[in-house]
């Protein structure tokens, strides 16, 4: 027999079906019992009339636990006030598996209780439409590069050298010699695309940053294009309809998804480009007009994007940053970086940092130096200087605040199926 889902029963009007799938919700009313039934695509309501079942099939739907996987067998009807647009009258129930004392009960549980039972809360309905939308979004990165020329290229997960510095890096031993869990691929993409001329790569990186905060976890997926013969200002309009392409793919196919997550889609669907640009220099300058006093030269952090943020109502792309507070790979231009982070709207903080490389083998190599990073780990790196440089540009997107923005969620660690932070490892 050939398995029906609940998101395709449009085409089954008027006819007999057995579905499968588990006990959302039910509730009764004399000689009905409504029992809501989700297979994982889509919900649907079962109704049990005493009528048109078995005295021993309606004694068991009323006694069917939350969460049980059972097996519905009834006509498909048309129903106006249903999400989908149809019900099933039911003439048959079976039970595949009781679901005893299911733990997470209609009533509220705080956060503690619910992310030490994650494995079942993503069955809820908002956990669901909330795997639905980081779907859309990393198929529309994937989709967006494959359509741009970009190849997919793998990064390694172990590494010898860090990206930005150890302070942040997971140490492990690699036989009779250090490696690091990756914090980024960007240094093995610059080769990819000198090798295939716009590269990215797409995986899980690491940081063992000791934050709390509710934009940070210690493993989280990260999309890095590169792209070579290219400067800061192509870096900035690639970022820019990158984000815009995303948005909008969203919004084009997961809009009950947003809707049942309860998100402003409005501000959504003014997602478009252009993007305000700024440079380091005006944004110190908002910063200071809103009473926060963070001195020239020093980095942002949450609260100062933030507060930027504010006065757009689109993504901000803040660029040329002083060289002191950007990675040594960065291309200098005066005593600024030519670099861009893109901060996100209504206060979800950096969703992109990227810039131009520096091309020049001398300025790298007293770059690395002057940072006390060990430069025999960066031969190979710098061997890309040594044949056939070339300027090249490119960024990084989490996608972890990436779909906390667009889903509008309070912290990161609803973003991913199983979220890492500094006290859980676990489920």
């Amino acid at each position: 027999m050939k398995k029906i889902w609940i998101r395709d029963i449009k085409n089954y009007e008027g006819k007999e079906v057995t579905l499968q799938g588990w006990l959302y919700n039910k509730r009764s009313s004399g000689k009905l019992h409504f029992l809501q039934l989700r297979d994982g695509t889509a919900e649907i309501q079962a109704v049990v009339f005493k009528g048109n079942v078995s005295e021993e099939v309606f004694d068991l739907a009323d006694r069917i636990p939350q969460e049980s996987s059972v097996e519905i067998t009834g006509t498909v009807k048309k129903h106006d006030r249903s999400k989908i647009g149809y019900e099933l009258d039911a003439t048959d129930v079976k039970v595949i598996s009781i679901a005893n004392d299911y733990p997470i009960t209609p009533k509220e549980h705080g956060t503690h209780f619910l992310m030490e039972h994650r494995h079942l809360w993503l069955r809820s309905l908002k956990q669901k439409a909330i795997l639905n939308v980081r779907h859309r979004i990393i198929k529309s990165i994937r989709d967006f590069f494959d359509s741009h020329g970009f190849t997919l290229v793998d990064a390694p997960i172990f590494t010898p050298n860090a990206c930005e510095g150890t302070t942040n890096l997971f140490e492990t031993d690699y036989f009779d010699t250090k490696a690091y869990l990756t914090q980024s691929g960007q240094l093995y993409m610059e080769a990819a695309a000198m090798a295939v001329g716009k590269a990215y790569c797409f995986g899980p990186t690491f940081r063992a940053e000791k934050s709390k905060t509710r934009r940070h976890l210690t493993e989280f997926w990260m999309v890095e294009p590169e792209v070579a013969f290219a400067d800061i200002y192509d870096d900035m309009d690639l970022a820019e309809e990158f984000v815009e392409y995303i948005v909008q793919q969203v919004l084009e196919h997961n809009r009950a998804d947003l809707e049942t997550l309860e998100r402003d889609i409005s501000k959504l669907e003014n997602i478009k480009r252009p993007f305000p640009r700024i440079s380091y220099d005006e944004a110190i300058e908002i910063l200071h007009k809103k009473g926060n006093d963070t001195p020239w030269g020093e980095d942002f952090g949450g609260d100062e994007e933030t507060l930027i943020s504010e006065e757009f109502d689109r993504p901000v792309m803040i660029h040329h940053y002083p060289m002191a507070v950007k990675a040594f790979y960065m291309k200098q231009d005066g005593n600024k970086a030519a670099c861009v982070d893109v901060i996100a709207p209504e206060g979800y903080g950096e969703m992109i940092g990227g810039g131009q490389r520096e091309e020049d083998l001398d300025k790298l190599l007293a770059k690395i130096k002057e940072q006390g990073l060990p430069e025999e780990v960066f031969d190979w790196y710098l061997d890309l200087r040594k044949y056939g440089s070339v300027p090249h540009a490119g960024f990084g997107l989490g996608i972890e605040r990436t779909v906390a923005w667009i889903c509008g969620l309070p912290h990161v660690r609803e973003t991913i199926p199983f979220p890492r932070l500094m006290d859980r490892i676990r489920p």
